[in-house]
């Protein structure tokens, strides 16, 4: 199961969340990681394909004022599979929304291992139901465990996205 389609089965169960841009520090156990979401986030772990090998993705996310965020995290076991699976991950993200182009810059997570591959997105697409969206997205890595972060929408805005990003830490 792709990562969008996880995204997409939060954007529909996880319709209930906590009200409007009321953040929060979330630090899920085992994980190695803490964020701030703007509402409260239910969790999921899930197999799936990823970097040729079946593995448990965990998946925290919620869904306020038609925005999705999202955070998802994946052990991949290995760290000389990174590179391709934060590949992966980028590469499916816009793949899933239909989208041609993305534009990209290098992303800068408190604690992350640096990696070239490692990178934010921001592109426009449409969800499977057509409802156009705006998707960003930032995916990077500690050692072997991948991370990526996702905030998608019809208008996500700067004021919105930005405190999302900025509040991810990985733990040292």
């Amino acid at each position: 199961m792709s990562c969008l389609r996880v995204v997409g089965l939060a954007v529909s169960v996880l319709s209930a969340c906590a009200p409007a841009l009321d953040w929060r520090r979330v630090a899920p156990e085992g994980l190695g990681v803490t964020a701030m979401f703007p509402c409260r986030p239910s969790s999921r772990t899930r197999d799936i394909e990823l970097g040729g090998q079946r593995l448990a993705m965990t998946l925290h996310a919620c869904t306020t004022e038609g925005l999705t965020f999202a955070l998802s995290s994946v052990d991949v076991g290995d760290v000389r599979l990174v590179g391709d699976v934060l590949a992966e991950l980028s590469g499916s993200a816009q793949r899933n929304l239909g989208s041609e182009r993305a534009d990209r810059q290098a992303v800068a997570i408190p604690g992350m291992t640096p990696h070239e591959r490692a990178r934010r997105l921001r592109f426009a697409g449409k969800l499977p139901n057509g409802d156009v969206v705006i998707e960003h997205t930032a995916v990077f890595a500690r050692a072997a465990r991948i991370y990526q972060a996702t905030v998608v929408g019809v208008q996500p805005t700067e004021q919105v996205v930005q405190p999302f990003f900025d509040g991810i830490r990985l733990d040292r």
